[in-house]
């Protein structure tokens, strides 16, 4: 059952195409960004973080997939719901490396 707070792709057409796609691009920049960072750094905890804004970009492609009909709206709700856990995950385990790193460096 859709609750009144989500989105019904088709019943909105162009705006949820316009919302999915510009949070693709936006995704898509800030994972760029965050593989550039990872590059220079080598850190486990950049890679981390290049990772959990990798779930952005997978969340727009749940979405595209839901919305040309690739996926169901069960299985799009799920996914959502578990790139989220992913994300939130994947920070707190970059928080956790960064934190324990800086602990053992200044030992």
């Amino acid at each position: 059952m859709i609750g009144p707070l989500h989105v019904a792709p088709g019943a909105h057409g162009v705006a949820y195409a316009l919302v999915v796609v510009a949070g693709g691009v936006a995704g898509a920049g800030l994972l760029g960004l965050a593989l550039a960072a990872f590059a220079r750094r080598r850190s486990r905890s950049y890679l981390l973080v290049a990772l959990a804004l990798g779930t952005l970009v997978a969340r727009a492609g749940l979405a595209t997939a839901t919305a040309v009909g690739l996926v169901g709206a069960e299985a799009h709700h799920f996914g959502e719901h578990l790139l989220d856990v992913v994300m939130a995950g994947l920070v707190l385990g970059a928080v956790y490396y960064a934190r324990t790193i800086r602990t053992e460096a200044t030992s």
